[in-house]
C-alpha cells in the first residue's frame, strides 16, 4: 500500500531558498519506502520572484501545487490555506526556511505507521536561535501552559506529521483569529514526539519582527484562556475589600481624633494608580472584544487568487 503525503509550505519572499527547499524535499521522500508525496506551496503575498520561482518548478513536476493568496494574510492563514487544499493520508507543515531539517520527515512518517494521528517534532536543540528569542519562548510557553485549559507542547513549532482525520478536525473550526499551534493541540489525537536539531537558517531573514511575535503570543492567550479576564476581577474585590476597611478606619479615626486635613499627594497618588489599573483592565476586555468583533464579522482567514498545478501550468502556456 502506498502513502500520500502532502507537504504544506506557507512562502513569503522566500526567493533564495526555492531552489535548494525543493532539491531536500525530494531527497528526504526517496528514503520512505511505500509513500508518494506533493508538495502544496502557499505563496502568502510575495512581491518578490516568489511566485514566478514556484511555478517554474511546479510546471517541470506534477507533485508540486502552488495556492497563490490574493495578498499577504500571514503565516497562519497561509498555513490554513494549505491544509484545506492538500490531499495526503498524513500533512506535514513545513516551514520555507529550512531550520526544520527535511530528512526528519521520514521519523515522522514512520511513527505515523506505528498507528499515531499526530507526530510532533521537538526541538531538542536551539542553539541556532538567540539568546532573546528562546528566552521569551520558554517565557511564553510557560506562562500560556499555567493558565490554558490545554497543554501546548513545548520547543514544538509548526513541523510535524498529521493524520488525514486530524486534519479532517482541524477544518471543523471556524475561527478566523487562528494560533495554529493552539488548534493543533485542541485537537488531540494520539500523539507520538521524536527529537531534532533545529538547524540556522539558510537564506535570507525571518519574516517574525518582535512585534509580531508578541501579537502572535498574545493571540494564542487570548484565544486558549479566559484568565486574564478573571484576573481583574479579583484584583477589583481585592482592591474593593482594601477600600471598604481603610473606610472603616478612616471612620472610626476621624470619631476618635476629630476631623483631620488630607494630604493632597497620597490622595493623588491613589486616584493615578486606580485609574491606570482600570485602563490596563479596559484595555484586556477590548482584546478579547477585538477578537469577538473579527469573528463576528465571519470574513475568510484568506482568499485564494489562483491555484496552479502542472496541468493548469500547460494550459496556460497553450
Amino acid at each position: 500500500m502506498t502513502d500520500l503525503i502532502s507537504v504544506v509550505v506557507p512562502f513569503f519572499n522566500e526567493e533564495d531558498g526555492i531552489d535548494n527547499l525543493f532539491i531536500e524535499i525530494c531527497a528526504a521522500f526517496e528514503t520512505i519506502p511505500n509513500s508518494v508525496f506533493e508538495i502544496i506551496c502557499v505563496n502568502d503575498g510575495s512581491h518578490d520572484l516568489t511566485l514566478a520561482k514556484l511555478l517554474n518548478h511546479a510546471s517541470g513536476d506534477p507533485r508540486i501545487k502552488v495556492i497563490d493568496l490574493s495578498r499577504n494574510f500571514g503565516k497562519e492563514a497561509a498555513l490554513t490555506a494549505g491544509l484545506d487544499h492538500a490531499t495526503g493520508d498524513a500533512v506535514i507543515p513545513f516551514d520555507a526556511d529550512m531550520q526544520d531539517p527535511p530528512n526528519v520527515i521520514a521519523q515522522l512518517v514512520e511513527k505515523w505507521r506505528e498507528g499515531y494521528d499526530v507526530v510532533i517534532a521537538r526541538r531538542a536543540d536551539r542553539s541556532s536561535d538567540s539568546y532573546v528569542k528562546r528566552s521569551t519562548a520558554a517565557l511564553f510557553y510557560r506562562a500560556i501552559n499555567a493558565i490554558s485549559d490545554i497543554t501546548i507542547p513545548e520547543n514544538v513549532g509548526d513541523f510535524r506529521l498529521m493524520s488525514r482525520a486530524t486534519v479532517d478536525a482541524l477544518k471543523l473550526l471556524p475561527e478566523n483569529c487562528r494560533f495554529m499551534k493552539g488548534l493543533f493541540a485542541w485537537v488531540g489525537g494520539r500523539t507520538a514526539e521524536i527529537e531534532y536539531v533545529r538547524q540556522p537558517r539558510n537564506e535570507g531573514n525571518s519574516k517574525f519582527s518582535g512585534w509580531r511575535l508578541w501579537n502572535l503570543a498574545l493571540e494564542g492567550i487570548t484565544s486558549f484562556s479566559t484568565l486574564p479576564l478573571r484576573i481583574w476581577t479579583y484584583f477589583g474585590g481585592i482592591t474593593a475589600l482594601f477600600t471598604f476597611f481603610y473606610a472603616l478606619f478612616l471612620i472610626v479615626r476621624t470619631t476618635i481624633h476629630g476631623v483631620d486635613v488630607p494630604g493632597y499627594a497620597s490622595i493623588l497618588t491613589v486616584v493615578l494608580f486606580l485609574g491606570g489599573v482600570q485602563l490596563m483592565g479596559i484595555g484586556m476586555l477590548g482584546e478579547y472584544l477585538g477578537r469577538i468583533y473579527n469573528e463576528a464579522k465571519r470574513r475568510p482567514s484568506y482568499i485564494v487568487r489562483k491555484v496552479y498545478f502542472q496541468k493548469s501550468l500547460e494550459h496556460e502556456a497553450a
